[in-house]
């Protein structure tokens, strides 16, 4: 008895290096970059066909704009700045995912992280994250993916050490 091998391979989810990737390279495509219109008073985005049938996007930030704390639920994801400079701000720490409103974060938590033109990063699952563009004249444009497409981003309340989870959004509330 033979054993056929299978008529097509298993397609393989794309890891956060293959997201990493894509929007390194994605953010090098000058025209692209170039043809996001920007508003000089909130982000503006276009979605992108990711890698793997990930989430993605580009997003163009005014100055002085950011997204809040959030994070990306159950999806690993990977960002960089295309123009400009991005603050990102994180929590080194993981967070129980259900069963919380409130949280007192410990003192040595709290990271930061400039990402100039051309610089980005990867994340895990359930990463919480402010990202920002502190500029108060110029543009920023980042790319950004994330697998598998996000379920919700969980928005979240700073005051301090403490960490409040305010709301859920899902894909219906960006699209």
């Amino acid at each position: 008895m033979s054993v056929s091998p299978s008529v097509s391979a298993a397609v393989q989810a794309p890891t956060q290096t293959d997201l990493l990737d894509f929007v390194r390279r994605t953010a090098a495509d000058s025209e692209l970059i170039a043809s996001l219109p920007l508003d000089p008073e909130g982000r503006t985005w276009v979605r992108l066909e990711g890698p793997g049938g990930s989430e993605a996007w580009l997003i163009g930030w005014p100055p002085g704009t950011g997204t809040g704390w959030h994070d990306h639920a159950d999806s690993v994801g990977a960002f960089v700045a295309a123009a400009g400079e991005l603050k990102e701000y994180s929590l080194a720490a993981r967070l129980p995912t259900d069963g919380w409103k409130t949280l007192e974060l410990s003192e040595d938590v709290d990271r930061e992280r400039r990402l100039p033109a051309g610089k980005g990063r990867s994340f895990g699952r359930h990463h919480v994250h402010e990202v920002l563009n502190e500029s108060t004249e110029e543009h920023a444009i980042s790319v950004h993916a994330y697998y598998p497409p996000l379920p919700g981003i969980r928005r979240y309340s700073r005051t301090g050490q403490v960490l409040r989870l305010e709301h859920v959004e899902r894909p219906e509330d960006w699209q």
